[in-house]
């Protein structure tokens, strides 16, 4: 069996390739697609119901969607005997198609790609030329060009047009390096008509045209680019495309030297033992200046052996800013400023051996070197003395390895990214970066998408990309790439993704990958624990509520939210609280659905509500409007996670906040969740006391047949486990409904019934006999209502409820002040009014 996708969907089976077993139907299409290019991995059922029908799917979405599998396996099997069942298989949420790596297009794609990426960074550019030339080759179109496309398959087709213009601009790199300028100037004339914007292209074309002697063509080359980034965008060209038009125009014929450049680097060396290999400037470059002056000031002012350490979470742009302090530096180290990336492949970084020995050829040593680590070490010292050399050292993970690296020479300096704080190196000062300002967030994304700052949905994009520096350049790059695509579409895509990490990625923007290898390089204690904190609520925490989530003592929680703000997973401020960066956060709660047991996520989801309803249940100021909206989403969390006693205990200890408050929705939300909670954990006293809760909401709200309904309710569900308090709580509700409806004599009866099976302090018996006095009020008994509310400022004053105590004296000031001209409204309960009817 063999699946093409980069084109038209082909599919090839056992009676060869003359025969098409590709499915007619779009629909059908659609769904093979979408498994296809997420080959391997479980697509859920919303996922493909999203992509077969963006505009609402229809009441029978889930049945037509086990129609189109039925059918997708029957023509599988056909295709290959038995292959639709043993490949396509149902897995939760959804479906799977399992492949062998050579069975998709798009896998093998992938696999090419990578080792010529991995080849061109060796410096094996034969290689990486031959690799991907077989990548390039295996396109046929646009990602399944015949197939429609929904959220999921056009995001797919940015990345992977993306990751194959990449894979172009990087065979192109090598065959340069292979002296191939000749054959390539009708190839990259054609590449440069066909993506007008891309620099790097327009590079290489000047580049071929100059090492053939054409240089007029090549200085014309640049100005036709030039011409056009003026009057569509109103820009210049990129600090890197003016520098290769410098040199050809003053003839600089090291350019005819075949050098061996990283991808994205441009590595010259300049004669007279004064290499620079550098990447080229960013031309998006903004909102730095007060870290990038910082930085330039450590390097060039700094006292001899200082190292500078830019530090900052994945994705903050560490290296930009290392790259531009390096540009901005030259003057200070005449003698070479060398670029090398310690890890050039996500979790393999280079050896001590392997870093010496390309910072030594990046400096222009050709002939034998030394295996040692010390013999190396020796012969980079000898290189540096005398002379002033930056070192640009990026993607640092080990401060022991470090140490190898950095320059003894007076005059030389090392420029290090790295995510954590290398408090144990010697002499280093930090400059850490945070997140972009709102401002300078929105000029990045103009700037990379080409677009003017006004546009007011370029804030939200930015909010939505936590102004994230990666994540802002995958935005832009999606706009750049979709011209028909405003700020807008972006924003609503974004907001409404259910992963926004997956639909931040474009080509080898990989924002998911990059956070994930910060995660991947924590130890598994430390892993947990970020998946665990997800629990919590968005907003910043304490060691307390870590503590809960976590399972651990104070003292230890704090050790351990501390090792994620080390490894910048976690953020904290200067009153010693922290918080998730919003991206990623989205990144833990993924994979603590992913990745931690269905009990450990319930248990800690238990542990966070209880310590909630503690909270609430002590001796502790009311909680604000704000803290109630969070403890309703602890509740939330707690009942996702089936911790259903948990949860109804929280939902209990909420009630009297959110009816102060009259926080009527979230009141609704938090007591229905409870009242889920109390049937699924078989409570019926719960049961008795959420109902009557809502009973309360509803006739606060005046939906007088509802509540009615839910007082009954609640007095069942008490009589059914024998729970003569809570039965009498619901009667005495039952009563209010009684009295909105003039039925007195009924009202008397259930406040009998209530009052004798209350206890006598309890907050339930003040509620009874704040009822009977408003039944005497409403009968003309003002002796009786008088004695009525005396008893329950007692009572109150007893239970030390200063809320209850004032409302009391208030009914009482009302009756003695007024007694011959009774006020328009009633104050029924604290806080509800009635109005009287008129006589």
């Amino acid at each position: 069996m063999r699946f093409r996708i980069l084109g038209p969907m082909e599919i090839e089976g056992s009676a060869g390739p003359d025969v098409s077993y590709t499915p007619r139907a779009a629909k059908l299409r659609v769904v093979l697609g979408a498994l296809l290019v997420r080959s391997g991995e479980v697509v859920s059922v919303e996922a493909l119901t999203d992509e077969l029908w963006q505009d609402g799917p229809p009441r029978t979405a889930t049945t037509t969607l086990q129609v189109y599998i039925s059918q997708l396996r029957k023509q599988l099997d056909a295709a290959g005997d038995g292959f639709g069942r043993q490949a396509l298989v149902t897995r939760q949420p959804g479906y799977v198609l399992r492949l062998e790596p050579d069975q998709l297009d798009l896998t093998r794609f992938e696999a090419l790609h990578a080792s010529g990426r991995r080849a061109l960074e060796a410096g094996d550019f034969a290689q990486a030329s031959a690799l991907q030339r077989r990548a390039i080759e295996l396109w046929r179109g646009p990602l399944l060009s015949d197939t429609p496309h929904g959220p999921a398959l056009g995001a797919a087709a940015v990345r992977l047009d993306e990751a194959g213009v990449a894979a172009l601009e990087q065979r192109v790199r090598a065959d340069l390096e292979l002296g191939r300028h000749r054959d390539l100037i009708a190839e990259l004339q054609s590449v440069t008509t066909r993506y007008p914007l891309r620099e790097e292209f327009h590079g290489h074309l000047m580049l071929a045209l100059f090492r053939t002697g054409r240089q007029a063509e090549a200085l014309r080359a640049f100005t036709l680019l030039r011409r056009t980034l003026v009057e569509e965008l109103a820009i210049e060209p990129g600090p890197a495309l003016q520098r290769l038009h410098g040199r050809i125009l003053a003839g600089d014929e090291s350019l005819l030297v075949e050098e061996a450049a990283r991808p994205g680097a441009v590595t010259v060396s300049a004669g007279g033992g004064r290499p620079v290999a550098l990447p080229a400037a960013d031309p998006a470059f903004t909102g730095r200046e007060d870290e990038l002056t910082r930085v330039t000031e450590l390097l060039t002012s700094s006292a001899p052996g200082t190292c500078v350490a830019v530090a900052g979470m994945p994705g903050v742009g560490k290296t930009a800013l290392a790259v531009e302090a390096a540009h901005r530096c030259a003057d200070a180290f005449p003698d070479g400023r060398l670029f090398l990336d310690l890890e050039p492949e996500p979790g393999r970084p280079l050896t001590g051996a392997q870093a010496l020995t390309r910072l030594l050829r990046r400096a222009g040593e050709t002939g034998p070197l030394p295996e040692a680590v010390e013999d190396l070490r020796d012969a980079l010292h000898s290189f540096l003395a005398g002379r002033r050399v930056l070192l640009v050292l990026d993607h640092a993970d080990s401060e022991a390895r470090l140490r190898a690296l950095l320059p003894a020479a007076e005059g030389c300096r090392a420029l290090i990214t790295i995510r954590r704080t290398p408090a144990s190196l010697p002499s280093v000062r930090t400059v850490s970066l945070a997140p972009l300002r709102p401002a300078a967030a929105r000029a990045l994304l103009a700037t990379a998408a080409g677009l003017g700052r006004e546009d007011a949905a370029l804030t939200e994009v930015a909010e939505l990309c936590g102004r994230l520096p990666l994540a802002l350049r995958a935005a832009a790059a999606q706009l750049a790439a979709r011209p028909h695509w405003t700020p807008r579409t972006l924003a609503d895509r974004l907001r409404g993704a259910r992963d926004r990490l997956a639909a931040l990625g474009v080509g080898e923007l990989d924002v998911h990958g990059v956070l994930s290898a910060a995660y991947a390089a924590v130890p598994a204690r430390q892993q947990r624990s970020f998946r665990l904190l997800a629990l919590l609520p968005d907003a910043p925490f304490g060691t307390g509520a870590a503590a809960a989530v976590l399972g651990v003592g104070a003292e230890e929680a704090g050790h351990r939210v501390e090792a994620l703000v080390d490894a910048r997973l976690l953020e904290a401020d200067a009153e010693g609280r922290y918080r998730f960066h919003r991206l990623l956060r989205l990144l833990a709660a993924e994979l603590l659905a992913r990745h931690e047991p269905e009990d450990s996520a319930r248990d800690a989801a238990g542990r966070l509500a209880e310590a909630h309803a503690g909270t609430l249940a002590a001796a502790a100021p009311a909680p604000s409007g704000a803290e109630l909206a969070g403890q309703v989403e602890v509740l939330r969390t707690a009942h996702a996670h089936g911790a259903w006693p948990s949860a109804l205990r929280l939902a209990d200890a909420l009630s009297g906040g959110l009816e102060s408050h009259a926080a009527w929705p979230l009141w609704r939300t938090a007591h229905t969740l409870g009242l889920d909670a109390a049937r699924r954990s078989r409570d019926r006293a719960g049961e008795a006391r959420m109902l009557r809760s809502l009973g309360d909401l509803a006739w606060q709200q005046r939906q007088l047949a509802r509540c009615e309904e839910l007082y009954e309710a609640a007095a069942r569900a008490a009589l059914g486990c024998a729970d003569g308090h809570e039965h009498g709580r619901a009667l005495v509700g039952l009563v209010d409904v009684r009295l909105d409806a003039g039925a007195y004599d009924e009202a008397g009866t259930l406040l009998d019934t209530a009052l004798g099976s209350l206890p006598d302090r309890s907050p339930a018996r003040f509620d009874a006999l704040r009822a009977g006095a408003l039944l005497a009020l409403d009968q003309g008994d003002e002796a009786t209502a008088t004695a009525r509310f005396t008893a329950c400022r007692d009572l109150a004053t007893a239970l030390r409820d200063r809320r209850l105590e004032a409302y009391a004296r208030r009914c009482l000031r009302r009756l003695t002040d007024t007694p011959d001209d009774p006020d328009p409204a009633v104050e029924v309960r604290p806080g509800v009014w009635r109005l009287r009817e008129a006589a």
